[in-house]
């Protein structure tokens, strides 16, 4: 199957956060609670996916706030935040989105990825992954992760799926 081919049967795209919705960086206050920066070119790209149809998740292994108030903004249905074995929390996004693993992507950038990374039927990079994840990835991004790797991966499947013109024929009308 062709790079194109998996693209266009991706129904669900699931991401890790730090490295990948965030440049990677913790950014704590003196009350010890995080800042994050998140893209909003990759939201609205997010946004763009879900309203063609294609389901979203985030399976992370850090909890802030920060990520709870971005995941209710965009609308992602699916959060497993605090998770220390990403493989299980595949299973649960399958069982409760009910969409096989085989139908989905997964954006990664670190080790902890890799366990899901095998498990999907498309696995990407971001441009600045460790190199064990690029070696083991599907598709690499040319842009870096929290700069809009999301963004380029949403558009890959919404091209793929010959679904970007109408994505962006709302914006023209």
């Amino acid at each position: 199957m062709t790079h194109t081919e998996k693209l266009a049967s991706i129904d669900l795209l699931i991401m890790d956060v730090d490295g990948v919705l965030t440049q990677g960086e913790v950014i704590y206050q003196d009350d010890g609670s995080q800042i994050k920066c998140f893209n909003v070119k990759d939201g609205l790209g997010l946004r763009l996916l879900m309203d063609a149809g294609v389901q979203t998740a985030i399976v992370t292994g850090r909890s802030a706030g920060a990520l709870e108030a971005r995941v209710q903004n965009l609308g992602i249905p699916f959060l497993f935040h605090g998770v220390s074995d990403k493989a299980a929390a595949l299973e649960k996004v399958v069982e409760q989105s009910g969409v096989p693993a085989e139908r989905m992507a997964f954006i990664g950038d670190d080790l902890p990825d890799l366990p899901i990374m095998k498990r999907v039927g498309l696995s990407v990079a971001v441009a600045d992954a460790v190199q064990e994840v690029k070696e083991r990835a599907a598709l690499t991004t040319t842009h870096p992760g929290g700069k809009g790797a999301v963004r380029e991966t949403c558009e890959a499947i919404l091209k793929a799926k010959g679904l970007w013109e109408e994505a962006i024929e709302r914006f023209l009308a």
